[in-house]
Order: structure tokens, then C-alpha cells, then sequence
């Protein structure tokens, strides 16, 4: 009967494990189709200090997929492949880059997604996650807060 008890608490284990790694993957594709299309920044700093009106005013962002593009105006400042991992707190997205300064390197960051706004802190390559949403001098740290494009071309996909 011991045998039978074991098995089953394997089982049940086992069955929680699926279930928690299903609801994972819903919370990753979820956030992934949430994070689809054309966005605007609304503010940001690098290192403790506020990006110039004039070049925020140029800062787009589009996600097609697992990859995101920034471009101010008509130079591409970065492009990245990117994860995110929603069940962390906070959220958490990496990115691989593949074009810009910082090509062939990984920056770790963190984010909050609501409504049509995307926030987003990441530390410099090979400095550690941020723990918060913060950006000081001297901690080569990203902060920047994005507002998705209202027009009918940077609408998520819908399933």
C-alpha cells in the first residue's frame, strides 16, 4: 500500500509540475503578443539622466515576433531577439543583440505591461539585473516607457 501512496504522490507531483509549465507557457505567450507591434517613447534616461525631448520625440519601437527594433528617426539604434519570463517578480526580458552598440552582447531587464504601455529597465551588458525600476547616475542603467501606436498596422495579432 506504501508503494501505491508513493506512486501516487509522484503522480500528483508530477501532474502540478505540467500544469505550472502549462501556465507558464500561456503567461509567455500572452505577454509575447502583448508586447506585438509599433510603439512611441514617452520617456527615458540612461544613466540618471533624461533623454533630450527632441531625440525621445524620434524613438520608435516595433516587435515582430521575438524580435524588437528601436530606431531614432531613420537610424537603427538597436535591434534584439528577446524572452521574457512573466512568473518573475518583476517580470523579466533579456535580450540578445543582434545590431547596434552593443551587438553580439546580452542585456538583462526587467518590465511591467498595462493596457498599452510597455515600461522597461535594463542594466548595462554583464552588469546584473535590475531589481527595480530606477535609473541613477552611475548605475548604466536604461529606463524607458513606451505607448503602443494606435493605428490599425501595430495591433497585436488576434487568435
Amino acid at each position: 500500500m506504501k508503494v501505491i501512496s508513493i506512486l501516487s504522490l509522484i503522480g500528483l507531483a508530477s501532474l502540478a509540475a505540467t500544469f505550472a509549465t502549462a501556465q507558464d507557457t500561456n503567461a509567455i505567450k500572452k505577454d509575447m503578443a502583448a508586447l506585438q507591434g509599433k510603439w512611441s517613447m514617452v520617456s527615458g534616461s540612461a544613466d540618471g539622466q533624461p533623454m533630450p525631448e527632441e531625440i525621445r520625440a524620434q524613438m520608435k519601437r516595433v516587435c515582430i515576433g521575438d524580435e524588437v527594433t528601436v530606431r531614432m528617426g531613420s537610424q537603427t539604434f538597436l535591434k534584439a531577439k528577446f524572452t521574457v519570463d512573466p512568473s518573475k517578480s518583476p517580470k523579466t526580458i533579456d535580450y540578445e543583440m543582434t545590431e547596434g552598440f552593443t551587438k553580439g552582447k546580452k542585456q538583462l531587464g526587467i518590465y511591467e505591461l498595462e493596457g498599452d504601455t510597455f515600461k522597461a529597465c535594463f542594466a548595462a551588458p554583464g552588469e546584473e539585473r535590475p531589481a527595480d525600476f530606477a535609473s541613477k547616475s552611475g548605475d548604466h542603467r536604461t529606463l524607458s516607457v513606451w505607448k503602443r501606436q494606435k493605428d490599425a498596422s501595430s495591433q497585436p495579432a488576434q487568435k
